[in-house]
This record gives C-alpha cells, structure tokens and sequence, in this order.
C-alpha cells in the first residue's frame, strides 16, 4: 500500500479548519494518508483547531509544534515527520478536490517523477474587479520552458519522498522573504529529480479582499522575479542586460495595450516581474512578508 503524508503549514490562519475538512473527504483509494500539520507561531495557537478537525478526520492527524514564523522552519518539521512513500504540500488557505491525491500518485507512478505539481484554482470574490477575474491573475500552474518544468511550489505538490530526496530541506534564510520553495526544487532538480505536471489533481484557493487589488499583484511579482534573479546562475552582466532589454519591452508592450484591461496589467506585472529579476541579481534584499499577520 502506497504511503502518503500530507502536510499543512498553519500560521494563525483559521481557514485551516476547511482545509482540513477537504482533506477529510479526500477518495483515499488504496492509500494509506496521514496528515501533518506544522504550526508556525511562536504559542500553539492552532493546536486545538486541529485538535476539533481529528474527531472528523478517517486518517490519522499529527500536530506540530514549529515555531520561528519562518515557513522554511515549519515546512522542514514537516519533512522531518513524514515517512511515507510520498509526500503532498497543501497551503491552509486552499482546499482539496475528492481525487486529488489519486491524481498526483498516478502521475508520480506514471512518470517516475520526483515531484508532481497540480492546478491552483482562485476563487474570486463578488468585489473582485472584473479584469481581474477574467485574466485570472492568481491562479497557479507550472511554467514549462521547451516542455520542461524547472522549478516548483508547495500549494500544490507531491514530492517522492526516497534518496537522495530525502535529505532536501527548506533554507530557513528564505523563509521571511520567500523564494524557499523556488530553491527546494532547484535542488531536487540538480539531484536528477524530474518535475510533472498533473492537471487533474485540482486544488481551489479563495482570493481574500486584501489581495484582490494590482498592489498586491506588484508586490508579488517583484518578490518573484527577486527570488528568481537571486538563484540565477551564470553571467550575471549577462543576464541582466537581457533582464533590462525584457523591461523595456513590456514597458513599450504595455502601452501599446493600454486599450485592453487585462493586456495592459498582464504586460505592466512582466516588467515588474524583470525589475525584480534585476535586483535579486545586484542583491537587493527581499522584504520579509511571512510572519506578519495579525495576532488572533
């Protein structure tokens, strides 16, 4: 029987409760699920939360204490607690379809692979604002360069959990800042891993007023293309002159866009996204974000 260890990184987040509801009415098949769930605060703020979610909950439920309001530090309790054949990374601000696990196993089985992403799915709000709803600035899927995925994220992924896998961890220096999950699968990848993609394996994820605004799309795409700049390898002059050349383009893109609501913002986030790219590559340091809710 397949294992699978499926983990959750909580930060005085109460939405944690529908998360785990989901996960509860997962289609475990011939799987044999556990799930962790890593609290990140400095008290064990979300400890009896979980404590309500097991008396509901067909599989087992651990909870763990991690604190530091460092997501690298919560993520790597979880790995140091998993010991299944697998293991799935799930955000507590999203929630899980019925067949998602059975999708991203089979593909994991299918392939070989050493990690298999799946769909994020924002759900908007009445408020959201129409050109940000039809372009669907939040949702999540894999970039893929020539039919290759590089690089992945944790709202949404199975990871084989064997050598030499195993032994990746989280780096605690990116944890405020962002940019932990980036350089977790870097290094999968430079240990042979390969990255794969199953679309069936979907995950929905409810857009919060206070990030439904082009402020917050900016931040995060500059904080995207820092992280990016930052793990760049090779000739730095090099790659920021073609950095510099891609802002420039989406610059005058977006101007000859300025008729289309969506193309417009679509080409604007671009250049920001390479202005990020060309700080992370002169090192200039990330804001740090995580960790900065507001106490329950």
């Amino acid at each position: 029987m397949v294992r699978v260890d499926i983990c959750v990184c909580t930060f005085r987040r109460s939405f944690l409760a529908e998360t785990l509801r989901s996960i509860a009415l997962l289609d475990r098949g011939e799987y044999e699920i556990r799930v962790i769930v890593a609290d990140n605060d400095a008290m064990p703020t979300a400890r009896e939360l979980v404590r309500e979610a097991a008396r509901d909950m067909p599989f087992p439920l651990q909870y763990v204490h991690a604190p530091g309001a460092n997501i690298s530090i919560a993520r790597n309790a979880c790995l140091d607690a998993a010991d299944g054949d697998f293991i799935a990374f799930v955000d507590d601000d999203e929630v899980v379809g019925r067949e998602w696990i059975r999708a991203l196993v089979e593909q994991a089985q299918a392939t070989g692979a050493a990690a298999v992403l799946g769909p994020v799915r924002a759900v908007y709000g009445q408020n959201a604002p129409g050109w940000m709803v039809e372009g669907d600035f939040h949702s999540t899927l894999p970039v893929f360069v020539n039919g290759t995925i590089r690089t992945g994220y944790t709202c949404n992924v199975l990871v084989r959990w064997s050598p030499p896998f195993r032994d990746v961890r989280f780096d605690p220096a990116l944890g405020r800042s962002g940019g932990e999950d980036t350089d977790f699968f870097n290094r999968l990848v430079a240990l042979g891993g390969v990255i794969a993609f199953a679309p069936d394996a979907r995950v929905e994820e409810p857009v919060p007023a206070d990030r439904a605004t082009m402020a917050w799309l900016v931040r995060r795409r500059l904080r995207f293309g820092q992280t990016h700049g930052m793990l760049l390898g090779g000739s730095r002059a090099a790659t920021a002159v073609l950095a510099a050349s891609k802002v420039g383009y989406c610059c005058a893109m977006t101007g000859l866009t300025a008729f289309s609501p969506v193309k417009r913002r679509r080409n604007w986030l671009r250049a920001v996204l390479h202005v990020g790219v060309l700080g992370g590559l002169i090192g200039v340091r990330q804001r740090a974000h995580y960790g900065e809710a507001s106490s329950p």
